[in-house]
């Protein structure tokens, strides 16, 4: 299992924090099979924060205007909106939240190249909150590909403490390779042309750079 590279200097922390609490156990409590009961959750909490930080091996074919997930999760809005930041008109969007038991890698849903791309501090609503995604910290990123836009933002969620965008205004993005990553719970929102087909349903599972969600008219 690979490990992402946000994630060991967490794990890092994880193993000091089980090795001291370790420690105070078997230091502090007078029964063993409290000691072993103690020590054995620490390990587990341990290889949770492990597992968190996994990063599998995706390899994303896709067909022509085709819009891949961005990450792992559940679809858990599909709807007509207005997005203000950049588009300023109805757009409609598709919004997938990810558990901290999903992988927390975000992928670009979409081929081209990087138009804008902005971090906004904020607040930790939970992710599924309707104001999270113009209120709490977040990215919003727009690619851009034979002359269709797509937007989309990584949210924090009330877990999540920080998220890492690499992407950047100029560069050269590709289906299914890596933007950024979200530590702990949270969701991502893309906003896509009304007249664009969906190609998932709510509640539906993804996998990212994996599955489609929607595909874009020729003319978009």
């Amino acid at each position: 299992m690979r490990i992402h590279r946000e994630g060991w200097t967490s794990i890092f922390i994880a193993l000091m924090v089980v090795i001291a609490g370790a420690w105070a156990i078997h230091t502090w409590v007078p029964y063993l099979i409290l000691r072993y009961l103690g020590t054995l959750v620490l390990w587990v909490l341990f290889f949770l924060v492990v597992y968190f930080f996994r990063n599998p091996t995706r390899i994303t074919r896709v067909g022509d205007n085709e819009i891949v997930a961005p990450c792992d999760g559940k679809v858990v809005v599909i709807e007509a909106t207005r997005e203000d930041e950049v588009f300023k008109e109805e757009v409609r969007q598709i919004s997938i939240f990810m558990s901290p038991l999903n992988v927390h890698v975000n992928r670009y849903p979409i081929g081209g190249e990087v138009e804008y791309a902005k971090y906004h501090p904020g607040k930790y609503l939970v992710a599924w909150h309707p104001k999270s995604s113009t209120e709490n910290e977040r990215t919003t990123v727009v690619v851009a590909q034979n002359g269709g836009r797509i937007l989309f933002r990584q949210i924090a969620g009330a877990l999540a403490r920080r998220i890492v965008l690499y992407a950047k205004e100029g560069d050269k993005a590709s289906t299914g390779g890596e933007m950024g990553f979200i530590k702990f719970g949270s969701r991502m929102d893309i906003f896509v042309p009304l007249d664009a087909e969906i190609a998932v349903d709510l509640n539906q599972k993804t996998v990212g750079g994996k599955t489609v969600i929607a595909r874009i008219p020729n003319h978009a």
